[in-house]
């Protein structure tokens, strides 16, 4: 009640009109923001919430990455020497093929009997089985049809498939059973114990066959869920025909893989090398930086030591990727790039050739079938034509045999060729003569007497004087080119004695010994931009008395050679070692007259390099020319015996040749270098090594004498070479 005197308070409702014009106030203006912020969204496309909404959508879409395809290696006449192949195949689930395992027929009986109501739980079993056993057998019958045998043979390979699959099963159930089982006590690890003996132990200790049963019963394996190769289809025809009839097939698949192929196999094995699975540390790390060639899981890389491995940046492409937003809407692409093909100089089929005749030529019976090498290179364009080390193996096959290919003694892995180095015996004899001319040591009229007399201590013997007590003074005057044809050690290890080890050194280096051979492939822009180049193995051979650690890039780098050395030096002996590349090189650069080139193994079509004259005057390349010729068209020439029967056919042919035998000892090597050459400018330089070879002249000149009737017929040489 209101009294007089007291304040009168305002009307409610005056108040709450007040807050409620405040609340609308408020309420206007709060949708004003949201209007303009709207606005802004809408009409401003290009703004930072446009973009952030854009980046949301992205990080929450799809990216896709396809397959790309593997570069060719090529011979230099175009044909295929390694190609990725499609393979397609039928595989079947063993959750299927099991019902063709009777042992697990018995199982599937088993759990049923003990389960509840066995009686219907065995029948319902039975039917399955018997379902899927008819099911399979329709099955076995197509696939005979595609593979064009009897249906057995499939069925042999399924229960091939069910018989790996138990054995692990039963494996796993002994582990379980027999966790500190003393056949442990006998081996390294678990992984080690034979299956056999394992399952040997199994049953003998477990006598109830159905106790087994129940123990494998528990055993899950990833294997159980997998699917495995039945048969591969060879004809578009076939893969058509099996996608059409295992379309609804459950437990039947149509894979399709991409697997790299060798088409001349063992041909040039250990220069084209091969791919294996990308799982090492250096294969991750190749190719890191590059999201699109990086290695996705199971993905192969080229292997040491060879053209794949080494044009591993050129043949390897670049995955293509489509990435879309939330919403399924297009947001990048970008296009596969596929491999680039890589072109070798080799001929395959002349090294074909040339291998062929290797192996199944009549060695010598204390030989037996030894490890050789050969080298054969175009002396104009110092073109690699055959590179051939022997033994060789399957590069189809080098994934599954690998483990058995590096405990091979003979080590057919390496490529002898370029990465093995031997003590070159006589055959460094005509660059000792070009050193000894050139730097004024000795005339080519000089004589260096070789007497019926052993040499001084300290010295090498001539050959002819260990076999017969005989010496080359009392055959003919023992003069430069006399010297050559002879192979006179006595010479040799005077004339080398006497000229400078520096400048004998220098002599050595310029023809390519002591330093790589050849030269990493290709240019780096081939290799997008990236230095991802790499280079064989290669042995760099030795020139001085001390080894060399690393590889000297330049001269100023090699250790010294001691004066002592240079007597044997002078015959191909002592420190002194070279690769088979190295020698057949030496041959082509003396063919060119002085000419030096690196021997080229990739991109013949490219313009051959212009080489480094190493100045060696006309009078000193005649000597060496009328002694390397006098070696196999001249009586008592070192090879004139197995060449004499062939001069004729030679010269019918255009071609003249000129060679050095060689024989080292401890180790024992033969050797047979040199160059063929016609009328018109065409030739090609040899050089051939045969491990435990006694002799040069007996053991490898017959050898070379055959490869050059071959590298005619193949028309690099000769007459029928224009």
């Amino acid at each position: 009640m209101w009294l007089p005197g007291q304040q009168r308070r305002p009307a409610p409702t005056n108040m709450y009109e007040k807050r409620i014009k405040i609340f609308v106030a408020f309420s206007l203006l709060l949708l004003a923001v949201y209007l303009v912020r709207l606005a802004q969204m809408q009409l401003l496309t290009a703004s930072s919430v446009q973009n952030e909404i854009a980046e949301l959508k992205r990080r929450r879409g799809q990216s896709e990455q396809f397959k790309t395809l593997r570069g060719r290696i090529l011979d230099r006449n175009g044909k295929v020497l390694a190609v990725d192949k499609a393979r397609f195949r039928i595989h079947i689930d063993y959750e299927l093929s099991r019902f063709m395992d009777e042992r697990v027929g018995r199982l599937m009986l088993l759990r049923a009997a003990d389960g509840a109501e066995p009686e219907i739980a065995a029948a319902k079993a039975d039917e399955k089985i018997y379902e899927k056993i008819e099911d399979l057998r329709h099955i076995i019958d197509k696939c005979a049809q595609f593979k064009a045998v009897e249906p057995w043979v499939i069925e042999r390979d399924i229960q091939r498939i069910n018989d790996e699959i138990w054995t692990l099963r039963v494996f796993q159930a002994w582990r379980k059973a027999f966790p500190n089982s003393k056949i442990l006590d006998d081996y390294d690890s678990i992984l080690s114990v034979p299956p056999s003996r394992a399952i040997a132990e199994f049953e003998s200790e477990l006598t109830d066959p159905n106790e087994r049963l129940r123990l494998i019963d528990k055993v899950n394996i990833a294997e159980m869920h997998e699917s495995r190769p039945l048969l591969e289809l060879k004809t578009g025809d076939d893969i058509f025909a099996a996608q059409f009839e295992f379309m609804d097939t459950e437990g039947i698949h149509i894979s399709s893989t991409e697997r790299r192929f060798y088409p001349y196999g063992s041909v040039a094995a250990q220069t084209i090398g091969w791919v294996g699975r990308a799982t090492q540390k250096s294969d991750k790390a190749f190719f890191a930086d590059e999201k699109l060639a990086s290695y996705q899981d199971g993905e192969v890389c080229g292997r040491r030591p060879g053209v794949e491995f080494v044009c591993e940046a050129i043949l390897r492409g670049r995955r293509g990727e489509v990435v879309k937003d939330i919403d399924g809407t297009l947001q990048n692409e970008i296009e596969t790039q596929f491999g680039k093909d890589v072109r070798l100089t080799l001929d395959i089929e002349l090294q074909q050739d040339i291998e062929y005749y290797l192996k199944h030529n009549q060695y010598d019976p204390n030989l037996g079938e030894p490890n050789v090498s050969a080298v054969v290179i175009d002396v104009e364009s110092s073109d690699i034509l055959a590179l051939v080390s022997l033994p060789v193996y399957d590069l189809n096959l080098v994934r599954y045999d690998y483990g058995d290919l590096i405990k091979d003694p003979n080590k057919p892995t390496i490529n002898r060729a370029i990465n093995a180095q031997y003590p070159p015996g006589s055959v460094v004899k005509p660059l000792i003569l070009i050193a000894g001319l050139e730097e004024g040591a000795i005339g080519p009229d000089d004589v260096i007497e070789c007497l019926p007399r052993p040499a001084p201590a300290s010295w090498p013997n001539c050959l002819i004087y260990l076999k017969n007590k005989a010496g080359h003074s009392m055959m003919w005057i023992n003069n430069a080119r006399n010297a050559v044809k002879g192979s006179c050690n006595i010479y040799f290890s005077h004339l080398a004695d006497a000229i400078d080890p520096n400048s004998l050194q220098q002599w050595l280096f310029r023809f390519g010994y002591g330093q790589r051979a050849l030269s990493t492939p290709y240019s780096i822009a081939e290799a997008n931009g990236a230095d991802l180049r790499r280079n064989f193995r290669q042995a760099v051979g030795e020139i001085s008395s001390s080894r060399v650690w690393g590889r000297a890039l330049r001269f100023e780098e090699m250790p010294p050679l001691a004066e002592r050395e240079r007597r044997l030096f002078g015959i191909g002996q002592g420190n002194l070692c070279v690769t088979p590349l190295q020698v057949a090189n030496s041959m082509a650069t003396i063919a060119r007259r002085g000419l030096f080139k690196l021997p080229r193994l990739f991109d013949p079509n490219s313009k051959p390099s212009v080489g480094v004259d190493l100045g060696i005057s006309p009078e000193t390349l005649a000597v060496v020319y009328d002694g390397m010729h006098a070696v196999v068209s001249e009586r008592g020439g070192t090879a004139f015996k197995q060449f004499d029967p062939m001069l004729d056919i030679l010269a019918a042919e255009d071609v003249t040749v000129y060679g050095k035998t060689g024989s080292t000892e401890r180790p024992f090597h033969a050797w047979f270098a040199g160059f063929a050459a016609d009328s018109k400018g065409g030739g090609i330089a040899v050089a051939i090594v045969i491990e435990g070879g006694q002799h040069g002249s007996s053991d490898a000149a017959p050898l070379v004498r055959d490869i050059i009737q071959l590298c005619i017929q193949a028309g690099y040489v000769g007459e029928s070479a224009f």
